[in-house]
């Protein structure tokens, strides 16, 4: 499995936008990446003030390169960048050597 992540600062972003993020996911990208042709899966993670970080995990090279060629193009006006006010700081495609699930398993939702 081959793996993608984007990360931007949240250093210099507005005071509120740990909570435009939360929304923007929850309303926006969360629908938009459920069912996603070619992704396995995609993580979203905060640490409020320092970042914010887009995780996904593709069926295949193809799957990622597509998805990475796109979003590249337009990661400086992507909504997370006019959210924070930055493009992402980071855009590192990556293998996923293992993945295990717990017993309690994975549960797809868009609020914590």
């Amino acid at each position: 499995m081959k793996g993608l992540t984007v990360r931007w600062s949240l250093t210099d972003a507005p005071q509120d936008a740990a909570q435009l993020l939360r929304d923007y996911v929850a309303e926006a990208s969360f629908p938009r990446f459920t069912g996603m042709q070619g992704l396995r899966f995609k993580t979203w993670r905060m640490r409020e003030g320092e970042w914010f970080e887009g995780t996904y995990v593709f069926l295949s090279d193809e799957a990622r390169s597509e998805f990475e060629s796109t979003f590249r193009a337009g990661a400086a006006t992507s909504p997370v960048s006019e959210i924070v006010g930055s493009p992402p700081d980071l855009v590192e495609p990556f293998e996923v050597v293992a993945i295990a699930e717990g017993w309690e398993g994975f549960e797809a939702t868009a609020r914590g």
